[in-house]
């Protein structure tokens, strides 16, 4: 007996060793091999045989991927659950995976949400991997390719006939065209979100196909579109979209003023539009101010935008609860739009303004009139000092997280924070060259309860090492994923640059995300 139990217990732990084993269907196992598992429990005590499938699925789900992965190599049992029970795959979308394409989802018979990745400089998979894909795992809902440049509209056309319950899809630098996002949204019908980002198929203006809503008219909910030199053949889909809700255009070329106008007058249950680094002016801010339910605007880089604009939304849009500027140092948004902003928004939460000049005017009237003001960010405000810092503090009593970056403050306003505001939890100043460690620390010692952040300037440039230590430690990488230079003459100019209203777009858009999760470390570290 002790013999053939040891005999067994290698042959339990070799079974562990294999990745990719022939996987059987749930139901369809061979009694001698349930046998077989059995005789190895009572062997090595293996308890786990007592667990339903459905109940370890359970604890899979609660694991990290790499968790995952190494319980996955335990047992055949295990193997099987885990790979039956995994709902997300993320996968490396080389030319090379398209051989294992069918082990894979063999393995991996449930995949609702997928995402095929590949390297810029590498060979992406194309339209029989593609094809092959969605035979595999016609269950998906949400769906994202990166860099796929192999896939055409023929590929792409095949795919939407045979996944036809996309909820969510996002492409980004592939080379599909018009024909093969038309027959995604025919064949969609019940998709939800979309999302393109350099789509190489349709930078002929001259020559494009028009982009149409199909099935997915009634759908829609949120359409997002980046960095295309042709965006504008979207419009017959943007203005399509019956039940949209949410519009980000970013770095779109042409005029969209005319297209606002026609979105605005068909779709009225816009709640959130993103306009950044796009041709508009307050023609489109005034087409803007028709949606009535709008409650999110974000206005970025957009220097043909002017008070007037500002204000037609202001006075139509009144339930505005969050508002992001970044004027770009024209200033031509100023104290008259932020005013009209305060007089007619009384339900404004957030308020971020990037290189604009707002006054103690305008601050007093938004901290009086705007109760609920909850999250502020100044940055590169050179009208922003003592005085605004203190009028915040005495007038904004639901402010509970405050930024302040780039501005002409000292220790002198950091320490009229200490008796007002009395709900902030947060305060975070970046770049501001009249404050210093020990008015943090001041403030710090003075209330206890609030977290403060200083990130002050240094008298001289550092090297690129301590620049990069920096950026890494604040998390505030700089936008479009520019790269730097290892030497320390191009470090020395990045520091610089981040100066600019770029490297405070990023850092203050970042920073929101970080207003919300207690537990970053850079803030246990403070």
């Amino acid at each position: 007996m002790g013999q053939a139990a040891s005999a067994s217990r290698p042959k339990f732990l070799k079974s562990a060793a294999v990745i990719s084993p022939p996987v059987a269907e749930p139901g369809s196992e061979n009694p001698d091999e349930v046998g077989d598992d059995l005789d190895d429990s009572v062997a090595g005590n293996d308890y786990t045989l007592n667990i339903p499938d459905e109940c370890l699925a359970c604890i899979f789900h609660s694991l990290s991927s790499g968790d995952r992965k190494r319980a996955s190599l335990v047992c055949r049992r295990w193997l099987r659950v885990e790979g039956q029970s995994r709902h997300r795959l993320s996968l490396n979308a080389q030319t090379e995976l398209a051989s294992v394409i069918p082990r894979l989802f063999l393995r991996f018979d449930a995949v609702t949400k997928l995402a095929l990745k590949c390297d810029r400089r590498s060979v992406s998979i194309g339209d029989d991997a593609l094809i092959l894909i969605s035979l595999k795992c016609r269950n998906l809902t949400r769906f994202k390719l990166r860099a796929c440049r192999e896939l055409t509209d023929d590929g792409m056309s095949i795919f939407a006939k045979n996944c036809r319950n996309l909820q969510k899809f996002s492409c980004g630098s592939c080379s599909f065209g018009a024909k093969g996002m038309n027959s995604l949204l025919e064949n969609c019908g019940l998709l939800e979100e979309l999302s393109v980002k350099r789509l190489r198929g349709i930078t002929d203006g001259a020559v494009s196909e028009s982009i149409g809503p199909g099935k997915a008219a009634d759908s829609l909910r949120v359409i997002c579109l980046k960095d295309l030199y042709n965006g504008q053949c979207f419009g017959p889909l943007i203005i399509g979209a019956k039940n949209l809700r949410s519009l980000k255009l970013f770095r779109c070329s042409g005029d969209w003023d005319k297209m606002l106008e026609v979105v605005a007058d068909r779709t009225d249950g816009l709640v959130e539009i993103h306009l950044e680094r796009l041709q508009v002016s307050d023609l489109g801010l005034s087409a803007i101010a028709k949606c009535a339910n709008l409650e999110i605007l974000h206005l970025v880089k957009t220097p043909e935008c002017t008070n007037i604009g500002l204000t037609a939304i202001a006075e139509k849009c009144r339930s505005l609860r969050k508002l992001h500027i970044d004027g770009w140092k024209t200033n031509r948004i100023s104290d008259q739009g932020l005013i009209a902003v305060a007089t007619y928004c009384p339900s404004l939460q957030e308020l971020v303004l990037i290189g604009v000049n707002p006054t103690h005017l305008s601050l007093e009237k938004l901290a009086t009139n705007c109760q609920n003001l909850e999250r502020l960010a100044l940055c590169g405000s050179e009208t922003v000092g003592d005085a605004e810092i203190s009028c915040i503090a005495a007038k904004c009593i639901a402010l509970r997280k405050l930024c302040i970056k780039s501005c002409p403050v000292s220790d002198h306003g950091i320490e009229a924070l200490a008796g007002g505001c009395p709900n902030l939890v947060k305060v975070k100043v970046k770049k501001c060259r009249g404050v210093t460690s020990e008015g943090a620390d001041w403030l710090r010692a003075t209330r206890v309860s609030l977290a403060v952040n200083l990130d002050a300037i240094e008298p001289e440039l550092p090297d690129a090492g301590i620049i990069e230590q920096e950026i890494g430690a604040a998390d505030t990488p700089l936008m479009g994923g520019r790269n730097r230079d290892g030497n320390a003459r191009s470090a020395s100019f990045n520091r610089l640059r981040s100066f600019s209203g770029r490297s405070l777009v990023a850092c203050t858009f970042r920073r929101w995300a970080s207003f919300g999760s207690r537990s970053r470390k850079n803030l246990g570290r403070s």
